[in-house]
């Protein structure tokens, strides 16, 4: 049992897949998560079987996940629904997460999920047929102004990293994918060496455990190499300093981002700077903070205003924004809060206040089977263990909070992304 009081079970199989499993016996549902560590950026690799380096079109893993629902009998979803069970799947830049969330005949279900991640059924012509369905999805996304502010933002940030790219890839990208390429990419990520499996809510333990057993002895794969991933080499400077672009919009869509330079490492390390910089963008720029009351009195913002940071190995950035009537203006405001914080320094208060927070809404998201799931895979995939977060967040001292507010928020490392009311006809 951990400081948390939850009980954490676990079992690595001979093929090297790792499962594992959080009873709640308060619940009378099943949530089960199938990921692997596989997302857009990873768009060139040493596939492990040949050795080969491969560079496959962006949006690969998309597609992958799109295709894997896909069986000979026809699609997974139906057989869920016939369960009565609810189904789904998604691609971010680095995993793709596959997962049912069920009241009832849960080993129906789970034998289900397992089956389907680990049987690729591609042929040309469903390759083809899905080609058609993915542009007409990336179409849309074309003219999604909040898809669009996020996505310019992140080019304006990144002049090579493929976290640039939208997870989708482009209508160019997406027609270059073909069987072949698929095979090699889902022989290559979707091993079990790669992959975990999640399961939260009313179950036992071992009858998880013995499912997914019998299950992966009849696959009788040996375990794989650690998979050589390429990234091109990223400057610590910003592409361009803006991006604008016209789109249907009533009212101008805002995002100001900063790119984190401290990369090139995960676990602990990783967890204790992610919950550093999202302390200091709570303190900051949170709703009971001074510079939130100000903007929203000024009518430069409204409850949609948001801030994340985003921390993997090889990348981190910042957002800060929302809808705004006066872009410049919020940008002039929001620059020189920070310079005047970075002056001040923080209050500690504030800073001890949000951290009091923070553990609380983390114990408040167990009450959710889908944070917990969604939140352990995550963590998982960046070498983290979910239940450190309250004992690192209890480690933050504010002096340490202080030193990273002065060397994150560079603004030689700072690009905005704007999205402007097309003028009307």
């Amino acid at each position: 049992m951990n400081q948390i009081g939850e009980n954490l079970f676990y079992q690595k199989f001979d093929n090297g897949l790792k499962a594992f499993v959080l009873p709640k016996k308060n619940f009378n549902k099943v949530y089960a998560i199938y990921s692997t560590k596989y997302g857009s950026i990873d768009s060139e690799f040493v596939v492990p079987a040949t050795g080969e380096r491969l560079k496959v079109p962006e949006g690969i893993a998309h597609f992958l996940e799109h295709k894997m629902f896909e069986m000979p009998y026809g699609n997974v979803f139906d057989k869920f629904a016939e369960l009565g069970t609810s189904s789904n799947a998604y691609t971010n830049y680095t995993s793709t997460t596959y997962l049912f969330s069920a009241t009832s005949a849960f080993e129906e279900n789970l034998k289900l999920l397992l089956e389907f991640v680990e049987t690729p059924y591609f042929t040309k012509e469903s390759v083809e047929k899905e080609k058609g369905i993915i542009t007409q999805e990336l179409r849309m996304y074309e003219d999604d102004p909040e898809w669009q502010v996020m996505l310019n933002l992140l080019r304006a940030l990144y002049h090579k990293h493929p976290v640039r790219e939208d997870i989708g890839g482009t209508v160019d990208s997406i027609q270059k994918i073909d069987v072949d390429t698929l095979y090699k990419c889902y022989n290559t990520f979707y091993h079990p060496s790669n992959m975990v499996i999640f399961v939260t809510g009313a179950v036992e333990p071992d009858q998880v455990f013995e499912i997914i057993m019998e299950h992966e002895e009849k696959k009788n794969l040996p375990p794989q190499d650690e998979i050589i991933r390429i990234y091109p080499e990223e400057p610590n400077t910003v592409n361009m300093p803006h991006i604008d672009v016209k789109l249907s919009v009533s009212r101008p869509l805002f995002l100001l981002g900063f790119k984190d330079a401290d990369v090139g490492y995960d676990g602990t390390e990783l967890l204790k700077k992610e919950i550093t910089l999202n302390l200091l963008l709570e303190v900051i720029f949170g709703k009971s903070s001074p510079v939130y009351e100000k903007l929203y009195e000024e009518g430069l913002i409204d409850d949609r205003f948001g801030f994340s940071y985003e921390g993997q190995r090889d990348y981190g950035f910042c957002t800060i924004g929302g809808e705004t009537k006066d872009p410049g203006k919020l940008k002039d405001e929001l620059v020189n809060s920070l310079n005047e914080v970075k002056v001040k320094g923080l209050n500690e208060e504030d800073f001890e206040r949000v951290k009091k927070k923070f553990l609380g809404d983390f114990i408040q998201g167990f009450d959710s089977l889908e944070f917990i799931a969604n939140s352990f895979v995550s963590y998982y995939h960046r070498n983290i263990n979910i239940f450190d977060f309250p004992e690192t967040l209890k480690r933050i001292t504010f002096e340490e909070a202080n030193c990273r507010l002065y060397e994150f928020f560079d603004f030689n490392r700072m690009a905005v992304s704007t999205v402007y009311p097309k003028e009307k006809e």
